[in-house]
């Protein structure tokens, strides 16, 4: 099982870059780097390429409305080649909210737009002369929508690879099934691994029967807070600010995604009172009302044997690559969390 660990967007960027090192001897295989609305996460990920040997890099996630098809491509393609060929594409749709607030671009077709940058990112990497006729996307550019000048193009430069890894965040049911389909790694976020089956298991089990073989078996990414020992339960709280803003605040009524898949793991009360609260402006008393059992059972906060259970129960589920957050006072004590979830993850 890999271990991978999610960089801060939102600050501290430059010090833990320059503390990798140790997180790469302690065992740290894959480090992931977000792109809110924060700093762009490619300059980032250069610099981590140019400041580390072994760890692999991953964007976690490069939005699919703020950049063209071919851009992602080019982007996967240069970052691959900086980083002798270390690098992971991970695209998502992220919301509505960022996408239209920020970017000013419409927020449609989010599972047709996936399924084509997909497809032609492949085809950029595989230098063909880039042809593409789909719903959302026409490359060239039809002569009735622009000069008519545009050619069929293929990248100038050879990739490191022919095929970068792509990573898709998805938790709907029908994005989940395209990432089994298409990516060769699935992200989802709060992954409750007991429930998983019940909420993922047929959107999984129908991409995966459409999944080309070349592409190998599914990378399923979870992310959880880590923190081992006997007096770290109290850190589960670090959690309930995170889960209730996801819960409650990533989008109005009846278009969060995070709202319902709280839902769908049981919890319909608890996610409808606290979108109430959260969008009532009532933070806190949303936060208080994050389900103990969902923050303690999508973490590994606990004793060892707590943590090992959790581990394996993870791996039972399908997890392959453990993203985590180690939750040390210090640098030192971080490092030595990556070593124990190494060892216990094996």
């Amino acid at each position: 099982m890999r271990i991978g660990m999610a960089l801060n967007y939102s600050g501290g960027f430059k010090e833990t870059v320059a503390e990798l090192a140790d997180y790469e001897k302690a065992g740290l295989d894959i480090v992931f780097v977000a792109e809110a609305y924060s700093f762009d996460a490619v300059s980032q990920m250069g610099y981590i390429a140019a400041r580390t040997e072994r760890l692999e890099i991953a964007s976690g996630i490069l939005p699919i409305y703020s950049r063209t098809p071919t851009l992602l491509a080019m982007t996967a393609a240069g970052m691959d080649y900086v980083s002798d060929g270390r690098f992971t594409l991970g695209l998502g749709a992220s919301g509505p909210q960022v996408v239209e607030g920020f970017h000013g671009v419409p927020y449609t077709a989010p599972l047709g737009r996936t399924r084509e940058v997909i497809e032609i990112c492949r085809q950029v990497w595989r230098r063909e002369r880039v042809r593409y006729e789909g719903r959302h996307y026409t490359l060239p550019l039809p002569p009735e929508q622009g000069t008519g000048l545009g050619k069929p193009l293929k990248l100038i430069n050879h990739p490191v690879r022919p095929r970068i890894p792509i990573v898709v965040a998805a938790i709907g049911p029908k994005n989940v099934q395209l990432a089994a389909e298409l990516a060769e790694g699935w992200e989802p976020i709060f992954y409750l691994p007991e429930k998983a089956g019940a909420v993922w298991g047929e959107a999984l089990a129908a991409g995966k029967a459409r999944r080309d073989p070349e592409l190998g078996e599914l990378d399923v990414i979870a992310q959880a807070s880590l923190a081992i020992g006997d007096d770290v339960a109290g850190l589960l709280e670090f959690g309930r600010p995170m889960a209730a803003l996801y819960i409650g605040g990533m989008g109005a009524k009846g278009k969060n995604f995070y709202n319902d898949l709280a839902r769908r793991y049981g919890y319909e009360k608890e996610a409808e009172q606290i979108q109430e609260l959260y969008l009532d402006g009532k933070k806190d008393e949303a936060a208080a009302l994050v389900p103990d059992e969902l923050l303690r059972n999508i973490s590994l906060i606990g004793d060892e044997g707590f943590v090992r259970d959790r581990v394996q129960v993870m791996r039972e589920s399908g997890v392959t690559t453990l993203n985590v957050a180690p939750l040390g006072r210090t640098h030192e004590e971080r490092v030595r969390l990556i070593e124990r979830i190494k060892d216990i993850a094996g």
